[in-house]
């Protein structure tokens, strides 16, 4: 068998994995990801790839090793909360992340906004969710503690958007 003969059968079914994984919001590009699976082919045919083995056990094999690829080097996150105390006097992420990334007046205007919505003719709800939302919430979260479905959690969040803009 030769190897531009596999290459040619087996290549559109590579592109097609590679696109599929490039499009999942994982962190490597779709050519990343064939151009891999095509060094696994390589080295698989040079080693001797088994006569009477089938494309499609060639193309499930060149998938493993992506999908291994992917779990190897993917970069490592850290999930930290905003509301954890950094030191001993409770200073909160969110308190510092404010002071260092944000300035005076545009800080000011934002909490003169929050104040806005809170305190002028806005329903119980649209509060509740805006307040949920602001504490980081999704929007299915936010349903869920305040008994709502998120559809409607949406709908309050679209109609405080129009309200707010309409005050600005």
């Amino acid at each position: 068998m030769e190897f531009e003969r596999l290459y040619e059968r087996i290549s559109p079914r590579l592109k097609k994995i590679a696109n599929f994984y490039g499009k999942r919001g994982c962190s490597f590009d779709r050519d990343d990801l064939y151009q891999e699976m095509t060094w696994h082919l390589w080295n698989s045919f040079r080693e001797g790839v088994p006569e009477g083995i089938n494309d499609t056990y060639i193309i499930k094999g060149c998938e493993f090793h992506a999908l291994n690829y992917m779990r190897k080097e993917k970069e490592k996150v850290y999930k930290i909360s905003m509301e954890e105390p950094l030191n001993e006097s409770g200073d909160a992420l969110r308190d510092t992340v404010a002071g260092a990334y944000e300035s005076i007046d545009r800080a000011v205007d934002r909490k003169m906004l929050i104040d806005h919505i809170m305190n002028n003719g806005f329903s119980k709800k649209e509060k509740d969710v805006f307040g949920l939302l602001l504490e980081g919430h999704t929007v299915r979260e936010a349903g869920k503690k305040l008994g709502i479905s998120h559809v409607m959690v949406i709908k309050l969040r679209n109609r405080l958007f129009d309200k707010v803009t309409k005050a600005i």
